[in-house]
C-alpha cells in the first residue's frame, strides 16, 4: 500500500496487530506519528525518481507494509525485479538479494539501503573455495542457494531456492551434487531425496544462517504442550530434527500460502520472525505464537536509510557487477529459472 497518503491513525490501525519481536516492532499511536512523516516523504520520493522498493518479508513491518513495492523472498523478488520498467531498483533485504536484482537489470541503478548488509550464510564460502572444491570434486554438479553472492553463483552450475531445491536436486542431470553453502538444508535436501527414492550421492559445505541454526527440537516440544493444537512451520534452513518435528516445511512464500490456506488453532513459525509480523497485518484474526527471533542484517534495513539512499545513494549503497561475473552467474540463474518453470 505504498500509493496511499499514511496519517498516524491509518498507520497504527495497519501495524497494532504485530505482537513479536519486543520494542523493535511496538506500533503505539506515538511511535506512528513519528513514522509517518518518513514513509511519505519515501513513497513521494519513489515516484519522482521513477524507482521502485523490493523488500523482504524479514524486514520492518513498516518497510513491508507502507513504502515496499513488491515483498517477497529471493526467487519472487528476483522475478519481480526482473520484469520491472522502474529505472532504480532500492533492494530493501540484503546485499546478496540485491546483487542478483543486479545481474538480472545490468542497466538499471540497484541500491542496498543498509551498509550493515552482509550475511552469516552467504559469507560462509568464497569463490576460492569454490575453486578448491572442484579440483576435489570434479565429476560433481555444484547447485548454490540464492543465498550466495554473485562472484559465488558465477562459479557454480545451477542456483536454487528453498522453495525449488528439492524438485531441481531430482531433476539435475547428474547423480552428484555439491550443495553450498547451507549444510541444515544440504542434510534437508539428502533427507527429502530418499524420500522420494531418488538416489544420488550429495555433499554439502559447512555453512549455515545464524537465526535458523539457533532453533532446537525441546523447544517444539515446550510449545506444543502450552498450545496442544498449534501448527509448528519450518523453513528449510532449519536442522532436520526441527524438519522432523514441524507439521509443514516450506520457503517464506510457501508458509505464507499455507497459513492462508489452513485453519488451524494457532501457529508457531521456525524462521525470522518478520515473517510473522507480516502475516499478523495479511492475516489479524490468526493466532501466532512463540519468541521472535531477529536477523541483525535484514533489520539493519530502516526508513532512514532507505530515504538516504533515494536522496544521495553513496558508493558504498550502489551494486556493481563486473561484466565477466555476471555473465557466469547470470548462467547459473537462468538454469534455476529453466529448471524450476
Amino acid at each position: 500500500m505504498s500509493h496511499i497518503t499514511w496519517t498516524t491513525e491509518t498507520l497504527y490501525e495497519e501495524l497494532k496487530s504485530v505482537t513479536l519481536g519486543g520494542n523493535i516492532c511496538l506500533y503505539t499511536p506515538e511511535i506512528c506519528e513519528t513514522l509517518v512523516p518518513k514513509i511519505n516523504r519515501i513513497n513521494t520520493l519513489k515516484k519522482e525518481k521513477n524507482a521502485i522498493i523490493l523488500a523482504h518479508s524479514y524486514v520492518v513491518p513498516e518497510i513491508v507494509r507502507c513504502v515496499a513495492d513488491y515483498v517477497g523472498d529471493s526467487y519472487g523478488l528476483s522475478k519481480q525485479a526482473k520484469n520491472t520498467t522502474a529505472d532504480t531498483i532500492i533492494f530493501s533485504a540484503v546485499k546478496f538479494m540485491a546483487e542478483t536484482a543486479k545481474l538480472l537489470n545490468p542497466s538499471k541503478n540497484v541500491y542496498i539501503p543498509g551498509t550493515f548488509n552482509g550475511c552469516s550464510l552467504a559469507d560462509s564460502i568464497t569463490t576460492h573455495d569454490i575453486k578448491q572444491l572442484k579440483k576435489k570434486y570434479p565429476n560433481y554438479v555444484f547447485m548454490c542457494y540464492i543465498n550466495t553472492t554473485a562472484a559465488v553463483k558465477a562459479e557454480c552450475d545451477v542456483c536454487v531456492t528453498s522453495s525449488n531445491v528439492y524438485d531441481i536436486a531430482e531433476k539435475i542431470d547428474s547423480n552428484y551434487i555439491y550443495f553450498l553453502p547451507d549444510k541444515l538444508m544440504g542434510k534437508n535436501l539428502i533427507n527429502e531425496l530418499k524420500r522420494r527414492n531418488c538416489h544420488k550421492t550429495i555433499r554439502y559445505w559447512d555453512g549455515s544462517c545464524y537465526v535458523h541454526e539457533e532453533y532446537n527440537p525441546e523447544m517444539i516440544d515446550y510449545v506444543r504442550l502450552k498450545h496442544p493444537n498449534i501448527s509448528v512451520l519450518a523453513h528449510p534452513e532449519c536442522s532436520p530434527d526441527i524438519v522432523d518435528r514441524a507439521d509443514y516445511t516450506g520457503s517464506t512464500s510457501q508458509i505464507i500460502n499455507h497459513v492462508k490456506d489452513t485453519s488451524h488453532d494457532s501457529y508457531f513459525l521456525l524462521t525470522e520472525c518478520g515473517l510473522t509480523s507480516r502475516l499478523q497485518t495479511e492475516i489479524p484474526n490468526k493466532k501466532f505464537v512463540g519468541t521472535c527471533t531477529m536477523c541483525k542484517y535484514m533489520k539493519a534495513n530502516s526508513l532512514d536509510n532507505i530515504e538516504a539512499v533515494l536522496k544521495s545513494p553513496t558508493e558504498a549503497q550502489n551494486i556493481s557487477i563486473d561484466s565477466e561475473t555476471r555473465h557466469k552467474a547470470i548462467h547459473c540463474i537462468e538454469k534455476m529459472f529453466e529448471l524450476a518453470e
